[in-house]
């Protein structure tokens, strides 16, 4: 994969995310929970994913590509993010398999639940706003706290399924915490450093509504494991 000089677009081998009129560009932590996110083993032949937040498209393009059998949708409360979202899903090979609707997660009615949910979610509760109010719904939790997120999961979520999300480390605890009192259990955790010396910056981490054995994992960007993870979702190119 690359990146332009212009930052217009981001081009996969299969498929390409326009971005312009995202508030949000393609950045690392999309693109790692793409390629780590799971669909549990439990699933039938139909499986579903919904991506909450989706942005660009990224992500649900992103498992769309890995698991060919499953349908996923993409919702954003962005109605520019949707459209752009739903110009990139219509370009891309997976299509047919991809919805993106202009939707509030926390108002999502849906008539079954979700094999596996997605999400990039917004982090900063108290920081200040940006200018641009499209970029700050994007990154403040006031449209959609971790409480918020948890709950709806835990009625969208199907009973074996997981709901994967990644959030900076120093909010991880909150996330966590707010992933017990909605019932929810932890069953694995990716922490991701950007130097071997330096703490965590992101974290990874895989809600169920069953207790199971914690898989954990530790990832340098740039290092040899990072190197296996994106080898991994390119494998399936």
């Amino acid at each position: 994969m690359k990146i332009p000089l212009s930052n217009d677009y981001f081009q996969f081998r299969l498929f390409t995310i326009r971005q312009s009129r995202c508030a949000m560009k393609v950045g690392t932590d999309g693109t790692l929970l793409g390629a780590w996110a799971r669909l549990p083993s439990t699933s039938g032949d139909a499986p579903t994913i919904l991506d909450v937040g989706t942005g660009t498209g990224i992500i649900a393009l992103m498992m769309a590509q890995r698991y060919a059998q499953a349908h996923v949708m993409g919702i954003d409360i962005d109605a520019d993010a949707v459209q752009q979202a739903f110009q990139n899903a219509q370009a891309s090979p997976f299509a047919s398999r991809i919805d993106i609707r202009h939707a509030d997660f926390c108002a999502l009615e849906s008539s079954a639940c979700y094999d596996a949910i997605v999400s990039n979610p917004p982090y900063f509760a108290n920081a200040l706003h940006s200018p641009d109010a499209s970029r700050t719904l994007a990154r403040h939790t006031q449209a959609l706290t971790f409480r918020m997120l948890m709950e709806h999961a835990w009625r969208l979520l199907a009973d074996g399924g997981q709901l994967s999300v990644v959030v900076p480390a120093d909010a991880q605890g909150s996330m966590e915490s707010e992933a017990a009192l909605a019932g929810f259990f932890k069953q694995r955790e990716c922490q991701v450093f950007t130097s071997p010396t330096k703490p965590a910056k992101r974290v990874m981490m895989a809600f169920g509504k069953h207790s199971a054995t914690l898989e954990r994992q530790r990832l340098v960007v740039g290092s040899a494991e990072h190197e296996a993870l994106m080898s991994e979702y390119k494998a399936q190119l």
